[in-house]
């Protein structure tokens, strides 16, 4: 029984760990879309004539950190995984799922 519950601990901690990756993710987006707005507002307000709101200058961080994000993204959700509503308690739920099928099948 003990081997059981040492599992399901290892269990909970490694779903906790990749709940944690997903919430470092967003916590990445939204400073991410914080900071860009008010980089890209600052910039409009200062050259409030709009002559050199073309300027590639004028976006780097936005295009260079959001090349960042997306990678860290692929490595947090891979491809094609979208969350909805109490994403969290499903998702540790699905992972302690697996690592028990997984547990099982060496049995």
């Amino acid at each position: 029984m003990e081997i059981k519950q040492d599992f399901n601990q290892d269990s909970y901690e490694r779903a906790q760990k990749r709940v944690q990756k997903i919430k470092g993710f967003y916590t990445h987006l939204l400073i991410y879309i914080v900071i860009n707005a008010f980089l890209l507002s600052v910039k409009i307000f200062n050259d409030f004539d709009n002559t050199n709101l073309s300027d590639w200058q004028n976006y780097n961080t936005l295009f260079f950190w959001g090349i960042g994000l997306f990678f860290h993204g692929i490595s947090v959700f891979g491809f094609g995984n979208f969350l909805t509503k109490d994403w969290e308690d499903r998702k540790i739920k699905e992972i302690m799922e697996k690592e028990k099928a997984k547990n099982q099948t060496w049995n």
